[in-house]
């Protein structure tokens, strides 16, 4: 049984794909919303982030015989927990990654962690739009709420456990944009427009992710981004696209 890292659309099709290669899985997701798309195509999912216990946990319970790591490209925590727990057992660890994109634009600055992404749009005066979700919205709540010259938007999935966050770090209800992506050059102008948007902050997170449109409809409109780097892990076994993940499964392990 292979236990792949999913939640992502690019990682569930991987999903698909290596199950209909002929290989049992089991998928991991960190949201039942995750879960039940999975579970709509035929796959089995556990529900909840996993420690590297919890991972070699599973790979001795359920039989687990390679690790396909899918997750998302700023899920560090997962990836890292995964190669462990894959070392410790003696599986296979094989990462999927999005292709990385590249921008070339004067009123981009790229970072290489979101406390530095914090320290730098603090520098600055205006409307602040964060569309690297809810995970690390406490970096940037702690470092922008308090400025008088700043207001600070989010975007971020219509999720209950969210806005109990959002409450939680006393985010005001009239700066929470919350809405599922992915969207359109045209609908993201629009809303850095709604709310009058000088500064965008954004994750490398590839194509998929729909950072271009972010980045080209910002560039349009002449707003600053701060772009935060991939997290440089050694992953070693590592492919961009399926095919290359499913021939890499035939080598290691006979159906």
């Amino acid at each position: 049984m292979i236990l792949v890292l999913a939640g992502t659309s690019d990682s569930r099709a991987l999903a698909l794909k290596i199950k209909e290669s002929g290989y049992s899985l089991l998928s991991t997701v960190v949201t039942e919303n995750a879960a039940n798309e999975l579970k709509q195509v035929g796959i089995n999912a556990h529900v909840g982030r996993l420690t590297e216990a919890d991972m070699v946990s599973l790979i001795q319970s359920k039989g687990i015989t390679a690790i396909v790591d899918a997750s998302h490209p700023f899920a560090e925590e997962a990836s890292k927990n995964a190669i462990s727990a894959a070392n410790k057992k003696k599986v296979p660890y094989i990462r999927y990654e999005r292709e990385s994109q590249t921008f070339q634009y004067e009123k981009m600055k790229v970072v290489e962690s979101y406390e530095e992404a914090a320290e730098e749009a603090a520098t600055k005066k205006g409307v602040v739009m964060l569309t690297t979700g809810s995970k690390t919205l406490q970096v940037f709540t702690k470092k922008l709420l308090g400025l008088s010259d700043i207001r600070l938007i989010a975007r971020m999935l219509p999720r209950v456990d969210n806005m109990e966050k959002c409450e939680q770090l006393g985010f005001s209800q009239k700066n929470i944009v919350a809405i599922q992506g992915p969207f359109t050059k045209e609908f993201n102008q629009a809303l850095y427009k709604q709310y009058g948007v000088t500064l965008m902050i954004t994750k490398e997170s590839g194509k998929i992710g729909s950072v271009d449109e972010k980045v080209e409809a910002a560039k349009d409109l002449g707003i600053e981004i701060i772009m935060i780097g991939r997290p440089k892990i050694n992953y070693e076994t590592v492919y961009s696209n399926f095919f290359d993940v499913v021939q890499e499964l035939h080598k290691c392990i006979h159906i």
